[in-house]
């Protein structure tokens, strides 16, 4: 019986041990591991060139070059540029600004700590960019407290004009 146990486990054993080896020589890929912007930025040089996945809100508006476009992306830690093509940069629609929330998307792509293509910033070339989330428009509820201070703002400043004028004008005639 221990004869027929141990000559079931050595196969088994060597079978894991197999999986365990082809699995540490196989790299995770980008799109496992997303990275924070601070974290890619923080650790340039181990990121340089390398395959990194980001997600975060488009932000600003696109800047269309001749071969692809600019887009600025920010997650909760920092901002950077994204080298996109045209195509890509179609799929997004609302960009992030003090009225709008931007779309939310993932961006696979190669980091470069200083891309001497596009003048030694620090940018991302997307491999591949889908859309997580839609934007949509903020809505700004201003409160009460905030409208009477103003008011108060401006009609301290008024009653000060007038009487700063008023003086003014007694002194010069």
């Amino acid at each position: 019986m221990q004869k027929i146990s141990r000559m079931i486990s050595i196969p088994i054993s060597v079978i894991l041990c197999f999986f365990l080896v082809l699995r540490a020589a196989v790299p995770v890929s980008a799109s496992d591991n997303p990275v924070s912007i601070n974290d890619l930025i923080g650790h340039s040089s181990e990121y340089n060139s390398q395959t990194v996945t980001l997600t975060g809100e488009v932000i600003g508006e696109s800047l269309e070059r001749q071969d692809g476009c600019w887009i600025n992306m920010t997650d909760s830690t920092n901002a950077i540029g994204i080298w996109v093509t045209k195509n890509d940069a179609a799929l997004i629609k609302i960009y992030g600004d003090y009225k709008h929330t931007g779309d939310t998307i993932k961006v696979t792509g190669i980091y470069y700590e200083s891309c001497r293509q596009h003048g030694g910033e620090p940018d991302v070339h997307a491999l591949s960019l889908t859309v997580e989330n839609t934007g949509a428009e903020r809505s700004e509820n201003v409160s009460v407290e905030k409208i009477l201070s103003a008011v108060g703002v401006v009609s301290a400043a008024l009653i000060l004009f007038i009487i700063y004028t008023t003086k003014n004008r007694n002194i010069i005639h």
